[in-house]
């Protein structure tokens, strides 16, 4: 089925953490859910190829630009890298002036899994929705390579940094750290087994899916 209906995302705020996935993920449900879509962080994100991107702190802005375009990016222009910061415009607010707003509420180096710091992730108080990604190519991989902030996990899963990422390992260290509502296993056009075993295994609602292929199912 298609992502925006297996992860069931509705209208409001939904927030998308984890790793393996998330940003491409945001675009794919831009694209798939009706009406119009703000795209934001809580913690920094690159522009969206091809939307429009509202810097501006005044709602009038956002409101003018998601008139013109259903789908528009918003954050604060202030990382020298070209990355976006959250937004000045509180995520309520964007609430109130579009009928998705979907956030990138952590970081993850572009690797394919991670822990979270006690800091992270920075989840909107307003979220109806918390989806966490995993990607599926760093299953059976050592935690030191494919894991971002991999003496945490270690920590959480009991394992060492040498150790291969399975599949077992990792659905402990996520159930220790019980984050979110439902998960996506991403990148099952690239490991379809580990992947599947990987959402069995998961405490909450998984899916293993492709964000490419822009389907996701449960095992």
């Amino acid at each position: 089925m298609k992502l925006a209906e297996a992860l069931g995302v509705g209208p409001g705020v939904t927030s998308v953490i984890g790793s393996g996935g998330k940003t491409s993920l945001l675009a794919a449900l831009a694209r798939e859910l009706p009406g119009t879509v703000v795209l934001t962080t809580t913690t920094h994100i690159l522009p969206f190829e091809g939307v429009p991107l509202v810097t501006s702190t005044d709602p009038g802005a956002v409101a003018e630009a998601l008139a013109a375009s259903r789908v528009v990016c918003v954050g604060s222009q202030a990382e020298k890298n070209g990355k976006l910061v959250a937004p000045e415009l509180g995520i309520d607010t964007l609430a109130d002036l579009a009928d998705h707003v979907l956030v990138e509420a952590d970081g993850a180096r572009r690797l394919p899994l991670k822990a979270h710091a006690a800091w992270e992730p920075v989840i909107p108080a307003c979220s109806g929705r918390t989806i966490v990604v995993f990607g599926a190519s760093g299953l059976g991989r050592p935690v030191r390579d494919v894991v971002h902030r991999p003496e945490i996990f270690c920590e959480l899963a009991g394992c060492a940094p040498e150790d291969a990422a399975t599949p077992e390992l990792v659905a402990r260290a996520a159930g220790a750290e019980a984050l979110s509502d439902v998960a996506l296993v991403n990148q099952a056009d690239v490991a379809p087994d580990a992947a599947c075993e990987l959402a069995v295994l998961l405490a909450t609602p998984a899916f293993a899916g492709s964000v490419r292929a822009g389907h996701a199912r449960r095992p």
